[in-house]
């Protein structure tokens, strides 16, 4: 049979076209077993990349073994030709342990840092964020690597993508952006998702190379990719490659081909990457019938055994312990402890934070904060003021107003070893960028043992008219969601200690810092760099009449309350951390006080002190006099006008609820 590309072998050597080849050719056997298996029930699900083998292989192939790769839930072809035993890839198919993800996760949703893949989540766009960062560590490290990043068509048509290919432009990174246009997200076909000739035309309007390439001519992908790969290695930049292809089955299994005409699916079927190229290789004589026929045989021995070994795998017994554990990656803290100097000054908490941030750089010579005008104009708050001066621009990182972007790049530095911190120029944004936070940085520790060494710096908080869209203090958003810890200082000494602490530890951390006591609050604070725990909260002070559970700029209003009212016996507990929650000091307070009264600038419902209310009176039924009572700001958001946003705030009711609770 005569072939339907023209090959050319110019520049790829005779053993580069057979190891093409039989990569392709292992990749097609799978997906054959793995579709008897899926009629037979053995496998819950299979998403096909059978007909676009040649871009999965080539680029793989085109890149060095120690260089990334972010592949999308249709590119088998990357982890076996990275070599990934394939006994692994069926545990993980299955749901066992010898998986990469414990069982919690299937098909290609799992990284591993052996072979320098990383996976997909479900949500598709991040992880061409996630390619900026890792390529920024390249950057960062003078390393000459490159990093390869796939995405659908479907896929393009997401913020993410557009972000992403912005920083990367900006930036100068070197990515390969590599999108399989099949023709098709699912069922909906290209013309109803974008109005441009090509995908590849995007990438010049973000400035960036682009080019198109038959994706189902192995020989035009490998040979096009090593070039285009070999000058970023040489002119570090972003590229972006259309691979024009077609895959002949569903999206997935279930969801069949009917939207399909069967002349375009026989069109395709002519350009069948593998046929194409066999035949190409038997003509020329650089590989015979016996060859290929000893090779499947040899293989599919390889997948019996593989499938055997998995199949005889036991599933995997839950256990509580273990599954509790897991979802945060095990900091210990005492290892990097560092207890305060005796030198101390009286500064404002905005001098605090800038300090403790400053200290953090450099006690971590690589660490890279990134946000929104927080180079040379220091920050909105100016907490980075001069900090471009000593540590330069290359850490110290203007980023474009794309917060999805740039967690997703945090979380790439993270992959590659750096640390980072991430400012949100009001806390208020991060709805942008919540995406990532909640779906990449918290789930990635439990779902296969990567740690999201990430801080988001939230400037948070009312008090200084600044309306709706710049007030909020949004950290139930993330006290709900299990991988994420959440600190909230209310002083000047815990912000700086324990900003240094959520930079040490590898878990994502949630920073709130309340603007309206940037620079209303002064305490007295060591000079040097010092941590403190997470996770522990602070008695401000004893009583014994009543427990008042606060936090941010709350336990200042409790504190003018008890200084109005000094007849009033109080333990006020400021909580500083809320997650982990240090649940033992309150439940000891209010076991002894028999009354317990929670304030806070959140709004009620679904809020913090919701769970600590039920937890009480779980916990401490029998201990309580009187009912457990939250204090929060009314329902609605934050107004603008200083008498509508008094109004609002939780301060302007507590007394009253305080005195009422006492009078019980």
């Amino acid at each position: 049979m005569k072939p339907t590309f023209q090959y050319n072998p110019k520049d790829v050597s005779r053993s580069n076209r057979k190891s093409l080849y039989f990569n392709m050719l292992k990749s097609r056997l799978i997906e054959k077993k793995m579709l008897i298996l899926l009629r037979q029930g053995k496998i819950s699900k299979w998403f096909s990349g059978i007909g676009q083998e040649a871009i999965s292989v080539g680029v793989t192939l085109a890149l060095k073994a120690d260089e990334y790769i972010l592949p999308m839930h249709r590119n088998l072809g990357i982890f076996t030709t990275r070599e990934i035993p394939l006994y692994r890839l069926f545990s993980q198919w299955q749901g066992k342990a010898n998986g990469f993800t414990k069982g919690r996760d299937r098909s290609f949703h799992f990284g591993t840092q052996d072979y320098k893949i990383i996976g997909m989540i479900s949500h598709l766009g991040p992880q061409l964020g996630v390619a900026d960062g890792i390529a920024l560590s390249h950057v960062l490290k003078n390393e000459s690597k490159v990093t390869a990043v796939f995405s659908g068509d479907g896929g393009t048509s997401e913020g993410d993508f557009h972000e992403a290919l912005n920083v990367a432009s900006v930036w100068s990174l070197p990515v390969l952006f590599c999108i399989e246009n099949n023709g098709y997200g699912l069922s909906t076909p290209t013309n109803e998702q974008y109005n441009c000739e090509s995908i590849a035309d995007r990438g010049l309007g973000y400035g960036m190379e682009s080019h198109v390439i038959e994706g189902n001519n192995v020989l035009e992908v490998f040979s096009k990719v090593d070039a285009i790969a070999k000058s970023i290695r040489k002119n570090p930049r972003p590229v972006l490659i259309e691979f024009q292809t077609f895959r002949m089955r569903g999206h997935e299994e279930a969801s069949g081909t009917k939207y399909v005409s069967q002349e375009l699916l026989d069109a395709w079927a002519e350009k069948d990457p593998l046929s194409n190229f066999e035949d190409y290789l038997i003509q020329e004589n650089e590989i015979s019938i016996k060859e290929i026929e000893d090779f499947k045989i040899s293989y599919a021995d390889e997948i019996k055994m593989g499938l055997q070994r998995a199949f005889d795998e036991p599933a995997i017994t839950p256990d509580l312990k273990t599954e509790l554990s897991d979802v945060f990656n095990h900091f210990d803290y005492a290892a990097t402890a560092i207890e305060p100097s005796l030198s101390r000054q009286r500064i404002r908490l905005v001098d605090a934070i800038s300090e403790g941030l400053k200290q953090s750089m450099e006690v971590h010579s690589d660490l890279v904060i990134m946000g929104q005008d927080i180079a040379e104009y220091g920050g909105v708050f100016k907490i980075t003021e001069n900090f471009v001066e000593q540590f330069g621009k290359s850490r110290v990182r203007n980023t474009p107003i794309c917060e999805s972007a740039i967690v997703e790049a945090a979380m790439g530095l993270s992959i590659a070893g750096i640390k980072s911190v991430v400012e949100m120029q009001f806390a208020d944004f991060v709805s942008s960028g919540f995406n990532p936070v909640v779906n990449y940085l918290a789930k990635s520790h439990y779902r296969w043992g990567q740690a999201a060494d990430v801080v988001i710096r939230m400037p948070c908080g009312a008090g200084v008219a600044a309306g709706p869209f710049h007030s909020q203090t949004n950290e139930a958003w993330f006290t709900k969601t299990p991988g994420l810890k959440v600190v909230y200082p209310a002083f000047p000494y815990d912000a700086k200690g324990l900003l240094a602490t959520a930079i040490n530890d590898p878990n994502p951390v949630l920073f709130f810092e309340h603007k309206a006591l940037y620079r209303s609050i002064r305490q007295e604070v060591p000079v040097d760099y010092f941590t403190l725990p997470l996770g522990v909260a602070s008695l401000i002070k004893k009583g014994s009449d009543v427990t008042i559970i606060s936090y941010g700029a709350a336990v200042h209003w409790a504190l003018e309350t008890l200084e109005n009212n000094p007849h009033i016996s109080a333990d006020l507990i400021d909580l500083r951390c809320l997650q982990p929650l240090d649940f033992e000091l309150v439940l000891a307070s209010v076991k002894k006080t028999s009354k317990a009264i929670i304030l806070q600038e959140d709004s009620l419902f679904g809020s913090i002190s919701s769970d600590i209310s039920s937890q009480l009176m779980e916990q401490a039924f029998e201990f309580l006099d009187a009912p457990v009572i939250r204090v929060a700001s009314i329902e609605t958001p934050i107004p603008f006008a200083s008498a509508l946003e008094q109004q609002y705030l939780a301060k302007r009711t507590f007394e009253k609820e305080l005195k009422d609770l006492l009078d019980y």
